[in-house]
């Protein structure tokens, strides 16, 4: 998993380079545009893109992390989803469902309080870190960290004998 996750981000940025290079030249291109028309006022759109590109490239990158963390939270509130959600999105290695729950349960979190400390970690750090690795490797260690770490969970359970499911990386 973790060679595909790095593999995949290795041409994800690739192709990120060149579509920015791409980008580049066509914003140059058609700011002159911008220029003669006429702008709108109290456009919410235009709102969100202005708070979105003050963003670093980490925050914005962590933005949707936290969203993916938030609605698997919001799915464990569902009761009719509860099934699903110990299926999939638990770690138990006497589950039927062993490799999917791996990386699902990576954006697991039952507590509140357990995910926006989670959370405001992943934030507080996000824009060193991923002016460091680059938001493509940035995501390719979060998610290999995260089954890794459920692996290692299996392991240790395993070895103790408690099959009992566990949520998080």
């Amino acid at each position: 998993f973790t060679g595909s996750a790095f593999g995949s981000a290795a041409i994800w940025q690739y192709e990120s380079l060149k579509s920015r290079v791409q980008t580049y030249f066509e914003e140059a291109r058609a700011d002159w545009l911008d220029k003669i028309r006429p702008q709108k006022r109290g456009d919410f759109r235009k709102q969100v893109n202005s708070w979105w590109n003050n963003l670093t490239e980490g925050q914005r990158t962590v933005t949707g992390i936290i969203a993916a963390n938030v609605f698997v939270f919001c799915l464990w509130r569902l009761p009719g989803m509860r099934r699903i959600m110990f299926t999939y999105f638990t770690s138990d290695p006497s589950s039927r469902a062993l490799c999917s729950p791996m990386l699902l349960s990576t954006f697991s979190h039952f507590s509140l309080f357990h995910m926006a400390a989670n959370m405001y970690v992943l934030w507080s750090f996000s824009s060193s870190i991923v002016s460091l690795l680059g938001c493509e490797q940035f995501i390719a260690v979060y998610l290999s960290a995260g089954v890794i770490s459920t692996f290692v969970s299996y392991v240790a359970k395993t070895a103790t004998g408690r099959f009992e499911p566990s949520l998080g990386a």
